[in-house]
């Protein structure tokens, strides 16, 4: 299912978090994430597979708010007919959600990855050659070149999101994904250019913008069922909302782990801006708050700037000794 996963917009291209919350330690009304690395992960529908989440806050498609809401595809932001999630099956200490295993590839060290899991459980999966197919994709259909070919990372199912941001100041420029797990080849590809062209809080990305572009690819892992609303860590997990609205209809909405911390919203600031996003308009009461069933999860992330891109371009040519203009010529042969 596709979800908006980042940024909260200026008007058009800001990061600055949405205004306007409801009741509830001054949330932000918005579901966007927040500050550079917000990403909206837009409404979730758990329905089938493909449903686009635009950034963390609205269904890809229509809807002002770049928070994440979940909803099925070509509609974003907090507006009705969001897909209801099943419930979770147990309570407690957390149902562990089935996650794909994880591969074996190393980082690359030319960019920065986090990763909201222990440290040292387990090797990073994602990686700056993900960012790099990313960048191959958006620009050979920005050029019209022959889409690149197989890349050589592993191609192994995960829910993602793909983030693009602009500019020194990394404003939001397009952030969606899925919460349906993918092959890492065709869900790259397929969210590279959702996310680029077809976020409805954005016009569609352009030649011109590329120079001045950052990529950002997150893999989710670890998804957990919980019963307490305060169950899981800012900075640390991304989380899930489902709830019933003020019309009787269920509704879902996501951030992604990085949204809470870069907003500086503690746990009930951070739950309200979810609710508002997902198009929730009473007032928030303590104990609506504890209606909400929440799943938290955890992320792998990986960014890239256009100039990072090239130079790992660049690197590939002097090693293979290819002499094909930049960017266009695709390593992953």
């Amino acid at each position: 299912m596709a979800a908006g996963c980042c940024g909260v917009k200026k008007q058009k291209l800001s990061s600055s978090p949405p205004s306007g919350s409801g009741g509830g330690g001054g949330a932000s009304s918005s579901s966007h994430c927040s500050g550079e690395s917000q990403c909206r992960a837009g409404e979730l529908g758990l329905g089938g597979a493909g449903t686009r989440l635009n950034g963390l806050g609205g269904l890809a498609g229509g809807g002002s708010g770049s928070g994440c809401t979940l909803s099925p595809p070509q509609g974003c932001g907090g507006g009705g007919g969001g897909i209801s999630l099943s419930p979770p099956p147990s309570c407690g200490v957390g149902t562990l959600l089935s996650t794909p295993a994880a591969a074996t590839s190393s980082s690359p060290s030319l960019s920065s990855a986090a990763s909201s899991s222990s440290p040292g459980s387990r090797k990073m999966v994602v990686s700056a050659e993900m960012c790099c197919f990313c960048f191959d994709v958006l620009y050979c259909h920005l050029y019209g070149y022959q889409q690149p070919r197989t890349p050589r990372f592993t191609n192994e199912p995960y829910p993602l999101f793909v983030t693009w941001k602009i500019g020194r100041d990394k404003r939001l420029r397009g952030c969606i994904g899925t919460f349906s797990a993918m092959n890492l080849h065709s869900g790259l590809r397929e969210y590279t250019l959702t996310s680029a062209l077809k976020d409805s809080r954005f016009p569609p990305m352009t030649r011109d913008e590329l120079p001045r572009l950052f990529c950002s690819v997150s893999l989710l892992t670890n998804f957990e069922d919980v019963c307490d609303y305060l169950d899981w860590e800012v900075g640390v997990h991304g989380i899930r909302i489902e709830f019933i609205n003020e019309k009787g209809s269920k509704r879902t909405a996501t951030y992604l782990p990085e949204v809470a911390k870069e907003q500086g919203w503690d746990h009930i600031q951070t739950i309200d801006s979810l609710l508002r996003k997902g198009g929730y308009k009473a007032p928030i009461t303590n104990e609506f708050r504890k209606t909400i069933k929440l799943t938290r999860y955890r992320s792998e992330k990986m960014t890239l700037s256009y100039a990072e891109y090239l130079a790992h371009r660049q690197h590939h040519h002097f090693q293979n000794g290819i002499g094909h203009p930049l960017p266009p010529y695709n390593h992953y042969s």
